[in-house]
């Protein structure tokens, strides 16, 4: 079977690690890669049906759990499977609470996760053997407000909250600025604020804390 991946993280590097590891699982998949939410839903503009997206958290245009909010809104029959640098088991709670098919820790050795591609592929969720998957989770207030959004909407919203003025959005949207200041009104309606520093006050909430990196200094007292 002829299968499509997208791959959203912002780290090329990685991206071509899992990648890697993404094809010595199946066999020729399409792997198509995006390295912000914005290049995402371009992806997703020209195909909104692939057969599994690997999304890691904290990427540009997204705030924590936006980006799969986002997700589950639009796109509810895609396979969302978070891979993430983060093992905490909050946060993953989270991700399950919030429609996730999985969770991959980015430390996952390549057998285990070849063997959780394939098992969310074949329609199962897979998560950590420590993790004990949790009832339904009733939605915030922000989280059904974002939900409304349409894909237009949230990209506009993502690139708010990157401090993008409106001039910059439509040059970069190929749009005037008018469907941008049309957008936005829309946008503060549906969220229910009235400027740009509560809009991205109302995204924040929704971050979760990124793992801390180890310095090489603290990898060379290992």
């Amino acid at each position: 079977m002829d299968y499509t991946i997208i791959i959203a993280d912002d780290h090329p590097l990685f991206r071509t690690a899992l990648k890697s590891s993404v094809g010595q699982a199946l066999q020729e998949p399409l792997i198509c890669e995006a390295g912000s939410i914005a290049e995402l839903q371009s992806l997703l503009d020209k195909n909104n049906s692939p057969d599994l997206i690997l999304l890691d958290l904290h990427m540009p245009g997204a705030h924590g759990l936006s980006g799969l909010i986002f997700l589950r809104g639009q796109y509810p029959d895609v396979p969302v499977v978070i891979v993430s640098a983060s093992d905490d088991q909050q946060v993953i709670h989270k991700t399950i609470q919030h429609g996730a098919n999985g969770f991959i820790p980015k430390s996952t050795p390549l057998e285990l996760l070849k063997g959780a591609v394939l098992k969310v592929l074949d329609g199962e969720n897979w998560w950590p053997a420590n993790i004990q998957p949790t009832g339904s989770h009733e939605a915030s207030d922000i989280e059904s407000k974002l939900a409304t959004l349409t894909p237009q909407q949230f990209r506009v919203l993502g690139m708010i909250s990157e401090g993008l003025l409106n001039k910059q959005i439509a040059y970069d949207l190929s749009v005037s600025e008018a469907t941008i200041k049309a957008h936005v009104t829309a946008i503060f309606r549906k969220l229910g604020v009235r400027s740009r520093t509560q809009a991205v006050i109302a995204i924040k909430a929704l971050e979760i804390e990124q793992p801390r990196q180890a310095s090489p200094d603290q990898d060379n007292q290992n």
